[in-house]
C-alpha cells in the first residue's frame, strides 16, 4: 500500500474519507427519501410533511434527509407509486383507494361513512385485518406503509346547487379520483363520478366540464375553489385517511434504527397534522362564507349513508368492512 504523507492528508478529507491508523474509512452511509404530493405549499398537510421530514433529519443525524414537493411537482400520483414499486428512493402520499388497485380489500378505509373519528383512525393500526393488508402491499407489490395518521378530515360535496339528499346529486358530474372505490361511492351517492388529476379541477369547473368536486375543507382556501363553487354542503361521506408509502424494498434497506425514526416521526407528525385540521374547520368554514359560499348542515345523513352501502356491494368488499368494523368495536 502506498503510504499516506501528510501532504495527502487535506486531499483525503475532501474526498469524505477518515484516516484511522493508517487505514481509511467510507464516511457514514447516507440517504435520501424524496417525497411527494398533490396539495399546494399553502395546505396544512405540506406544512405537517415539513416536520416530518425535519424530524426525521434530526433524529439521525442527517443520515437519513427528506425531501418534500409539494404540488405533484415530481408527478402524478399513480406514475410515482408505480416508481415506489420499482424501488426507487421516492415516497408519496396516498390513499386506501388508490392502494385498493392491489389490495382491493384495503379500499374499505376510504369508503362511504367507514370511521367516524380521528379515534376510530387511531386504532385502525392495531387490526388485525389491517395489518394483514399491509403486509400484503409490502411483500407482494413492493408498497410499504409508513403510517396512516393522516386525515385531511371529512369529505363533503362542494357545488352550484344545495346538496341535501342523494336525489340531490342525480345527473350531477363530480370529480373524484381515477380509483374503484371512489367511482362507486360517488355513484352510489347520487353522482356520475368524472375521474380527474387533483391539477385540473379548477380549470374543469371553469369551463363546466365537471359539476362540482368532492373534497375536504382544508383543500378550498389553498385551490380557490369558492372563486367556482357556491355551496359546501355537508355530507361528510368519507373520512379521508392518507397514507404515506415508500419502496418496501428500500425501505428494508436502511438502518434499522432508521426504519424506526420514520415510521415514529411519521406517526407524530400525522397525529398533529390531522388534530390542527380538525381544529381548523370551523375558522375555514366562516372564511369561506365571507368569501361568498353558502355552508348546507341540513343534510339526510341517514339516507345518505344508506346510499352508500351500494359501493362496498358493488366492489365485494362488504365483508371486510365489517370484519374492520368488529375489531374497532363498532
Amino acid at each position: 500500500m502506498r503510504k499516506i504523507t501528510r501532504r495527502m492528508l487535506p486531499l483525503l478529507a475532501a474526498a469524505g474519507l477518515a484516516i484511522v491508523a493508517g487505514e481509511t474509512a467510507s464516511a457514514q452511509d447516507t440517504y435520501t427519501l424524496r417525497f411527494n404530493h398533490v396539495l399546494g405549499p399553502s395546505e396544512p398537510f405540506h406544512e405537517g410533511f415539513m416536520k416530518w421530514a425535519k424530524r426525521v433529519e434530526e433524529r439521525t443525524n442527517g443520515g437519513l434527509k427528506m425531501e418534500v414537493y409539494h404540488s405533484a411537482q415530481l408527478g402524478v400520483e399513480e406514475d410515482i407509486i408505480e416508481q415506489i414499486r420499482q424501488g426507487a428512493n421516492v415516497g408519496q402520499n396516498t390513499d386506501s383507494a388508490r392502494l385498493g388497485n392491489y389490495v382491493p380489500s384495503i379500499a374499505v378505509m376510504n369508503g362511504p361513512y367507514f370511521v367516524s373519528s380521528l379515534e376510530d383512525v387511531w386504532k385502525l393500526s392495531e387490526s388485525p385485518t389491517v395489518q394483514k393488508w399491509e403486509e400484503e402491499l409490502a411483500t407482494q407489490h413492493g408498497l410499504k406503509v409508513v403510517c396512516f395518521d393522516w386525515v385531511q378530515g371529512f369529505r363533503n360535496f362542494f357545488t352550484n346547487k344545495p346538496i341535501r339528499t342523494p336525489e340531490d346529486l342525480a345527473g350531477l358530474r363530480i370529480r373524484t379520483p381515477p380509483a374503484p372505490i371512489w367511482q362507486e361511492s360517488i355513484r352510489a351517492l347520487g353522482a356520475a363520478p368524472t375521474a380527474m388529476a387533483f391539477g385540473d379541477m379548477y380549470p374543469a369547473l371553469q369551463q363546466q366540464a365537471i359539476d362540482g368536486v368532492e373534497l375536504v375543507y382544508a383543500n378550498i382556501p389553498g385551490g380557490r375553489f369558492y372563486e367556482v363553487l357556491k355551496f359546501a354542503n355537508e355530507t361528510k361521506h368519507i373520512m379521508l385517511i392518507n397514507f404515506q408509502v415508500v419502496s418496501s424494498q428500500w425501505f428494508n434497506g436502511l438502518p434499522e434504527d432508521y426504519q424506526t425514526a420514520l415510521v415514529e416521526e411519521c406517526k407524530t407528525a400525522g397525529r398533529e397534522t390531522s388534530q390542527t385540521i380538525q381544529d381548523m374547520a370551523e375558522t375555514i368554514k366562516a372564511d369561506l362564507q365571507s368569501k361568498g359560499m353558502e355552508i348546507v348542515t341540513d343534510v339526510d345523513l341517514e339516507a345518505f349513508k344508506a346510499a352508500g352501502e351500494k359501493a362496498y356491494e358493488a366492489l365485494g368488499i362488504t365483508d371486510a368492512k365489517k370484519a374492520v368494523q368488529a375489531e374497532l368495536g363498532n
